[in-house]
């Protein structure tokens, strides 16, 4: 996530550009001076982009709610879901109950809780949401 922090946002671009649009106001040719026209546009566009900008975080935090509340609704309920075999390489199938719902701290995403019964025995599973392939009650 760290990588993604560093990535400007509308805000600083917008920053950004009204200080060089200052430098070239107090450094214009008085006899060519600059064009209104453009400057609006310029800052409409960014205004746009600060728009889409909000719209896009709005839909991802929407999306980080829903899949905490699908994950909710998972607890106490039998997932199937598919592992790869450390030995053989091949998917093994394996069904378990969903224990905890939880998030992971450096991604942000909600993980589940699994514990499989085997044998005499059982195994602890974390896995994402795009890993269930089916749900029972």
């Amino acid at each position: 996530m760290s990588s993604i922090s560093n990535i400007p946002t509308a805000s600083d671009i917008q920053m950004d550009y009204m200080k060089l649009l200052i430098t070239q106001l107090q450094n214009q040719n008085p006899l060519e001076p600059m064009d209104n026209d453009e400057m609006a546009s310029q800052l409409a566009m960014f205004s746009q982009l600060q728009q889409l900008e909000n719209m896009s975080q709005s839909f991802s935090d929407a999306l980080v709610t829903a899949n905490r509340t699908y994950a909710n609704s998972l607890l106490n309920k039998t997932v199937t879901f598919y592992v790869n075999d450390e030995q053989t390489g091949e998917m093994i199938q394996k069904v378990g109950k969903v224990e905890s719902v939880f998030n992971d701290p450096e991604t942000n995403e909600c993980l589940l809780g699994v514990v499989v019964s085997e044998g005499d025995g059982s195994t602890d599973y974390t896995l994402s949401l795009d890993s269930v392939v089916l749900v029972e009650e």
